[in-house]
């Protein structure tokens, strides 16, 4: 059975994954009968994530290819285009960005709060020292 996956290649923590046509029985890293496309999961600024030559996936299918999991997940991906996938990051950024400033608002209540402990504390303290003062002066008298 012939199946369309990931082959790794790249450095030690800089993964990058060709999309490999092979026979299922071959190992990963093995002969492959055709590489469709690539996929660099550490892709940054104006590097290019995905490439898939969908024509060749497509023909590939039709003879009965089985794409992995993690291929058909990247298939889909890939067929949404690239505006997608930029306004699925931007929003990502967006809930990220909206959750540091919830953070950073309980962080700096917190702060508030403590500020505002620490001050009652104070006063308490002061409103005990000046009671015992009293009660050394009225004593002593």
């Amino acid at each position: 059975m012939v199946t369309i996956r990931l082959a790794r290649g790249g450095a030690k923590k800089r993964p990058f994954y060709g999309i490999m046509v092979a026979d299922s029985r071959r190992s990963p890293r093995g002969r492959f009968i055709e590489r469709v496309g690539f996929f660099n999961p550490r892709a940054v600024g104006g590097e290019e994530r995905l490439r898939i030559d969908t024509e060749r996936v497509e023909y590939w299918v039709g003879k009965g290819a089985q794409p992995s999991d993690r291929v058909a997940s990247l298939l889909k991906e890939f067929s949404k285009g690239p505006e997608a996938i930029e306004a699925e990051k931007a929003k990502l950024a967006a809930a990220a960005e909206a959750k540091k400033a919830a953070s950073e608002a309980a962080e700096a209540k917190a702060v508030k709060v403590a500020a505002e402990a620490e001050a009652e504390a104070k006063k308490a303290a002061e409103a005990a020292d000046a009671a015992t003062e009293e009660t050394a002066e009225d004593s002593a008298e």
